[in-house]
């Protein structure tokens, strides 16, 4: 029976290889939002609108049936299923993912829940998400005198 000793400098790795390591996970590509790493995740912009903020996500071919959208705090979340693909069909080329996604962003304010809206036209689904009161900058009037 051979004894292997146990060689601290073995298992290193090189500094290019960790930073190259870093670098690629440090990266978000479209299909890293998916929990297995396959399909096409959900693509969305977000942009500050006044007291609210919008975020657009891309989801052509999914009924609003089959989404849900959620927001606790400052995180707002979509879930959903791309729909199946037909079978018997011979792909040459296939880049648009199917089953379930999700996507979640946090914002840098609280948000007013109650007052959130959604809408879905042509493929694009528009959430536009009002800061909670206590997020909003409040004016302080000034006292003079005693």
């Amino acid at each position: 029976m051979a004894v292997n000793r146990w060689d601290p400098f073995g298992e290193t790795t090189s500094l290019r290889d960790a930073m190259n390591r870093l670098f690629e996970e440090s990266v978000i590509r479209p299909t890293a939002a998916m929990p297995n790493g396959r399909g096409a995740a959900a693509l969305l912009d977000v942009y500050e609108d006044g007291e609210s903020y919008v975020v657009e996500i891309a989801l052509p071919g999914v009924s609003p049936d089959n989404v849900e959208v959620t927001v606790l705090g400052n995180a707002v979340t979509v879930r959903g299923e791309w729909p199946a693909r037909p079978e018997g069909r011979n792909y040459l080329h296939a880049e648009r993912g199917g089953g379930r996604f999700e996507r979640s962003i946090s914002l840098p304010t609280e948000l007013d829940a109650n007052k959130a809206e959604a809408h879905a036209e042509h493929g694009v689904l528009r959430l536009t998400l009002p800061k909670a009161e206590t997020a909003r900058p409040k004016r302080i009037q000034l006292k003079t005198g005693a």
